[in-house]
């Protein structure tokens, strides 16, 4: 059986106390208690400035990350510009946006990683082209979720309610627009550590070009997830030890997070207004960090998902020796994913084999592992230098112009030459043959 709420706004817990989600300790000390290994992949948010977390995916590339992390500068002393309103980019597509969020409760299996929670609690926003805009913008998060990730990144030049007035493009509870069965989705997992609200300007985006856009916040395993009652589940695995084995349990449990969102979202029964849109022949899925890993392994669970990006995830799931058939995309750092140039790009190496069907391997000189996220644009305009040789703003443009051509392409069949060959339009963008260790 499962519980569905639209909880009628970009957050459900906005303006409520905050209370701790789960039992005991499990929400609250697990959290907090870092030691060790499990310290370092965790700390990603401190050095780099605001929400990014070292831990992107299985241990090969954590201990790498960590090392550019700490060499980061400080975050204590902001510029002048930490004073205005953040800013979101705007999308550009045709359609104005709306969003929504959904409470959902799987009671047919207990919580991954605190067990005496039955239930299986997630929270999800959606995102989707509307009739027209609406009168009130959408929430970042919550002033609680901008107090605990700031403060879990060692941030004190700011309000503690900074984030959650970043400005967003988005309106809330807008009507939706389109017609029966006539909008592909695409499903978002955020990297281990952050909450999906760092996916909104990709978000927002794909839903301005007529995407309906799930992002899944997978609970205990970021800084704080907000319901609507008003508890905040805090992060559980921050404090677990963390081998290849671990990485790859956190890929399966996502890829079961995923596809209960697809059953409440073009199941008999769905419970947002809008699903009547969905075309469910046409799904997709992509991630950053661990997100974009746990593709892989959500797509080998389920057939559904026609069509999958990994950003900048080393990947811990293998693919089995009949191959994954199913298009997909590999877009990350040049720094991290050249072929031939570490255990990281092995293991997309390893994987590059068992994908038989449409495939690409591309990579963005300058970028660092946050900039295919909204703190890349957040970070610059609070004047903190994540160390990336590429503006935030550019890496966004950049990211949301390739994931969209790889969708529009696998999910509308429409002809994208971007995706064929190196544009003078994007010269930071490289083309790579694993093959022959290559990138032009």
């Amino acid at each position: 059986m499962t519980e569905t709420t639209d909880t009628g706004g970009r957050y459900g817990g906005a303006g409520t106390p905050a209370r701790t989600a789960g039992e005991g300790a499990a929400a609250t000390g697990q959290g907090s208690s870092r030691s060790g290994r499990g310290r370092s992949l965790c700390f990603g948010v401190i050095a780099a400035g605001l929400l990014a977390s070292v831990a992107t995916t299985p241990a090969v590339s954590a201990r790498s990350e960590a090392a550019s992390y700490a060499s980061a500068p400080a975050a204590t002393g902001l510029s002048p510009a930490s004073s205005s309103t953040l800013r979101l980019p705007e999308p550009t597509g045709a359609h104005p946006v709306g969003t929504t969020s959904l409470y959902l409760k799987d009671t047919s299996r207990p919580d991954p990683w605190v067990p005496s929670v039955k239930a299986r609690e997630l929270m999800a926003t959606l995102w989707y082209p509307a009739e027209s805009p609406g009168r009130k913008r959408a929430s970042y998060m919550t002033p609680k979720e901008s107090e605990l990730l700031l403060k879990s990144g060692g941030i004190t030049g700011v309000p503690a309610d900074t984030l959650s007035r970043t400005r967003t493009n988005a309106f809330t509870d807008a009507g939706p627009a389109g017609r029966r069965r006539g909008l592909p989705l695409v499903v978002l997992s955020p990297g281990h550590t952050k909450p999906r609200s760092e996916l909104t300007a990709l978000a927002e985006d794909l839903a301005s070009r007529g995407y309906v856009v799930a992002a899944i916040d997978h609970t205990y395993e970021n800084v704080a997830t907000t319901f609507p009652d008003g508890r905040v589940a805090t992060c559980v695995t921050c404090g677990i030890e963390k081998d290849p084995a671990w990485w790859g349990k956190l890929a399966k449990s996502r890829a079961a997070d995923v596809s209960f969102v697809l059953d409440r979202l073009t199941g008999a029964r769905p419970r947002w207004k809008g699903a009547r849109l969905i075309d469910p022949s046409r799904i997709a899925m992509a991630g950053h960090s661990v997100g974009g890993a746990s593709t892989i392994a959500a797509m080998l669970g389920d057939s559904r998902i026609r069509a999958g990006a990994d950003v900048d995830g080393t990947t811990e799931v293998r693919i089995p020796a009949r191959g994954l058939a199913r298009p997909f995309l590999f877009l990350g750092r040049s720094a991290a994913y050249t072929p031939g140039g570490g255990d990281a790009a092995a293991t997309w190496e390893r994987d590059w084999k068992q994908l038989t069907g449409w495939k690409r391997w591309l990579l963005v000189t300058g970028a660092e592992h946050t900039s295919f996220t909204d703190l890349g644009v957040l970070a610059d305009q609070l004047g903190i230098d994540t160390g990336a040789g590429i503006p935030g703003a550019r890496a966004m443009d950049i990211t949301r112009r390739y994931v969209a051509a790889f969708f529009d392409l696998h999910l509308r069949k429409r002809s994208q030459p971007l995706l064929d060959k190196p544009s003078p339009r994007y010269p930071e963008v490289e083309h790579c043959s694993p093959e022959t260790k290559t990138c032009r």
